[in-house]
């Protein structure tokens, strides 16, 4: 059996990293200058040449070099230097003379038309560098945003976990509690058996001078209340008040949010799983809110452009 191990220290290993990293940044930041000189060139029509080969325009600046030169100097990839300046030398951007010296190799420079393009434009970088801000701000914002909304289903689905997993008689009592401090008063947990599912009563009192006398029902389970469910609940309320409140930890199938309004029945309110979570949060039950401010700085290059 054969033993294949790193023998490599963590600080070499380290290095190793590190190094490779640095080389992603470079080639990331070399294909980021190639975006700025191609988008300055559509914008000034100029469509003949790549942005590489001005790129190119611009290494070789005022100098006379060879092909050779340029590939020594990791200007550019030494397989494709020599199409690169053939076509910049047919289309005027550059000159090509044998060497007086070593006639096998050819020196080439920059023409009139070569060396006016080869001027950088510092508008059009800081034209470029506000751009990409404005962008990296509208992602920045997208992922803010994208938290926030993980943030909230995270305390959401934390909450409901809580909930399914009470006693039943824990969860009559947090109804309870959540009618009272919702303004009901002498809200009262019955739950006694073959009362027809009622679980509790109160009193709900508006402004003072009305007042109605509601019975509830507490469902706390993952599943979806039915059209049945709903009936059975307001035969049991019939003759004992004024209005019902179904709550569950779930939610209602379409027949039946219909069958809790139906015309000429007594009318029954309905409160799913996530209007629960929301009182409660809404309510301070049992949930904590902090508020937490966070300051986002931006520079702004074009200002201090403008001193």
């Amino acid at each position: 059996m054969t033993i294949i191990q790193d023998i490599r220290t963590a600080p070499e290993r380290t290095f190793l990293a590190d190094y490779l990293e640095t080389l992603s940044l470079v080639e990331r930041l070399h294909r980021l200058l190639l975006d700025v000189i191609k988008d300055e060139f559509e914008r000034l029509g100029i469509l003949e040449i790549n942005a590489v080969q001005a790129l190119l325009l611009f290494n070789i600046g005022e100098n006379e070099v060879t092909a050779g030169e340029l590939k020594s100097r990791g200007y550019y990839q030494g397989s494709n230097v020599s199409y690169n300046l053939k076509k910049l030398v047919d289309l005027g951007y550059m000159h090509h003379q044998r060497c007086q010296i070593d006639r096998r190799s050819v020196r080439v420079r920059l023409t009139a038309k070569g060396r006016e393009l080869n001027n950088v434009d510092p508008q059009a970088v800081k034209r470029y560098i506000a751009a990409e801000q404005r962008k990296k701000a509208h992602i920045d914002a997208a992922k803010d945003e994208l938290e926030t909304v993980t943030e909230q289903l995270s305390w959401r689905e934390e909450l409901m976990h809580v909930l399914l997993n009470m006693d039943p008689s824990a969860f009559e009592r947090l109804t309870q509690r959540l009618l009272r401090e919702s303004g009901f008063i002498q809200v009262e947990v019955t739950g006694r058996s073959g009362d027809g599912g009622i679980d509790g009563k109160g009193i709900m009192r508006l402004g003072g001078l009305l007042s109605f006398h509601v019975i509830f029902q507490c469902k706390r389970y993952r599943g979806s209340v039915s059209a049945g469910q709903v009936r059975d609940f307001r035969g049991a309320m019939v003759g004992r008040a004024d209005k019902g409140l179904l709550i569950t930890t779930g939610n209602f199938t379409k027949d039946a949010v219909r069958e809790a309004t139906r015309d000429g029945a007594p009318a029954i309110d309905l409160v799913d799983g996530d209007s629960l979570v929301e009182k409660l949060r809404e309510l301070a039950l049992g949930v904590e809110t902090r508020r937490i401010e966070v300051e986002q700085i931006t520079i702004d290059p074009a200002w201090f452009a403008k001193i």
